[in-house]
């Protein structure tokens, strides 16, 4: 059954007329008749009957009106939410994170989203980086926001690069001076979080790369849980900038520069399907996220510039 055999159906039902449901549609009147007789042979029944006073619905052409209207509104409906996806003005968006990323960025990213697409409903799952992965694979989210991964049918989209950085409780000796060295950082507890996270490999990797095998240690399984240890004077731990950011300018922990060790950066990406067309809905939320990364890493990388987003209260992208 043609669409627009019903399209003609309901012209001539609603007007009563073939000649003016004719004009409306921009047809011929044998064109629309031959629609009608061709809809009325394939549902097996007379929708019409004429009169002198025009088309006259058939009793089985006034029980079917209700079900064509239908028809045709979810139709509309229809071509309705593609245009939403298009414009992401409508939808849904599904989003896989790890933890660090779904606690310390993604609020700041979904504010910003949802008030420029307030009718965007949004879901968010989490895990760890390879199940977020699995998660974008098996096409149950749309994008997936962990570290950069490998795999041939993803596509990895830079969003933003997170820093592990030192910190200690306020009263701690190295607050004085602002700076330590690796084999100093070395003799202190060190705190460290998620044994299968990549943050872990990182500050393990550190410690080797400088020659160190042997330190004391903490560990954990959340960053909250390291962070409230080392404010609790239980030791030091190097752990996202992006999670300790906040508690830094409150004063509750303090930054300290590693004098000897290179800067530990982990980029983090939007994982997604090579294969799967990009709809309006997930090129507006990559939008969102990719100009707060780049705002974040400009700050990140200007001493200055990083004050005087402080300053101006803009630290709120990413925490």
């Amino acid at each position: 059954m043609l669409l627009r055999q019903m399209e003609c159906f309901l012209a001539v039902a609603r007007l009563g007329n073939v000649s003016r449901a004719a004009e409306e549609m921009y047809l011929t009147q044998p064109t629309l008749t031959a629609r009608i007789k061709a809809l009325e042979d394939e549902l097996g029944d007379q929708l019409f009957v004429r009169t002198s006073r025009g088309m006259r619905l058939t009793e089985a052409g006034r029980e079917f009106v209700t079900y064509a209207e239908r028809c045709m509104a979810s139709l509309e409906e229809g071509r309705q939410r593609l245009r939403e996806l298009r414009g992401a003005s409508g939808g849904r968006l599904g989003l896989g994170t790890s933890p660090g990323v779904s606690t310390y960025a993604l609020p700041a990213i979904l504010e910003r989203f949802t008030a420029a697409h307030p009718r965007v409903a949004v879901s968010v799952r989490t895990g760890h980086s390879e199940d977020i992965l699995e998660m974008v694979l098996k096409e149950e989210v749309h994008l997936g926001l962990a570290r950069e991964m490998e795999h041939p049918e993803i596509e990895s989209l830079p969003l933003y690069e997170d820093e592990l950085v030192l910190v200690v409780d306020p009263q701690h000796r190295f607050t004085e001076k602002g700076s330590a060295e690796i084999s100093e950082v070395s003799r202190e507890h060190l705190i460290l979080f998620d044994q299968s996270s990549s943050y872990y490999e990182l500050t393990q990797s550190l410690f080797r790369n400088a020659g160190i095998r042997e330190f004391s240690a903490i560990e954990l399984d959340n960053i909250e849980a390291a962070k409230r240890m080392v404010e609790h004077r239980l030791g030091v731990a190097f752990l996202p900038r992006t999670a300790v950011v906040r508690s830094v300018a409150a004063g509750h922990l303090s930054l300290i520069e590693v004098e000897d060790s290179p800067e530990i950066q982990r980029p983090i990406v939007a994982l997604r399907r090579r294969d799967v067309p990009l709809t309006g809905t997930v090129r507006a939320f990559l939008e969102v996220a990719s100009s707060m990364g780049e705002t974040r890493n400009r700050a990140q990388l200007s001493p200055t510039l990083a004050a005087e987003f402080e300053n101006l209260q803009l630290i709120d992208l990413f925490t």
